[in-house]
């Protein structure tokens, strides 16, 4: 694994980078808002695209780099992801499709910054539909405003809800809830079987 800090335009991002070289793709997964890039189902789903051939970069917002926990402004978030995929792109590590992606806040920063990076897929792993005991407060627009094809990862218990499917958007319910620990067997078949069928379509 090799690291390189990225300049965004809020600091200075960091990727932890994996299978430089390979062709099949490029998977790029963001941390949840008080998490880091350590977390057991983004680990998972990495060895589970590293398995395919993708490279894959694990991005640790600038709030972060920075020793904070608590998350940047969603704005902020947005535009360093784009600066750090951007990033990664012209550094030539996109042999195949760019698949962007995360837990939870990393997802939401994905879903909405899709057509500013160029994504081909997007990739979620506990989508925060809203939040815990406030189901009017839904999060569904960033979801369907996505026009590349989604997975979206949900714990059948996630307190943060369960968002909609649609077109090109699969939603796979595991057991468990927001952390998705409770069965990370099943989260890494699901992520590669959907990263192989995107492969092969």
């Amino acid at each position: 694994m090799s690291e390189l800090q990225i300049e965004t335009p809020h600091g200075p991002g960091r990727a932890h980078l994996q299978g430089l070289g390979e062709t099949a793709g490029l998977l790029v997964l963001g941390h949840g808002a008080g998490g880091g890039v350590g977390a057991p189902d983004l680990l998972r789903v990495e060895q589970e695209a590293r398995n395919l051939g993708f490279a894959t970069a694990l991005v640790e917002q600038p709030y972060r780099v920075a020793g904070r926990r608590s998350p940047a402004p969603a704005k902020q978030l947005d535009a360093a992801w784009i600066a750090i995929v951007s990033a990664l792109r012209e550094r030539g590590l996109t042999g195949g499709p760019v698949v962007t992606g995360g837990r939870s806040s990393g997802a939401r920063v994905a879903c909405r910054t899709s057509g500013e990076t160029g994504a081909d897929a997007v990739l979620c792993l506990a989508f925060p539909e809203h939040p815990p005991g406030k189901p009017e407060k839904s999060r569904q627009d960033e979801l369907d405003s996505v026009d590349v094809p989604v997975l979206v990862v949900q714990g059948q218990s996630d307190p943060f809800g369960m968002p909609e499917g649609g077109p090109g958007r699969e939603i796979v319910t595991v057991a468990g809830n927001h952390s998705l620990k409770s069965d990370l067997d099943a989260v890494g078949d699901a992520a590669s079987t959907w990263l192989s069928a995107l492969l092969a379509g």
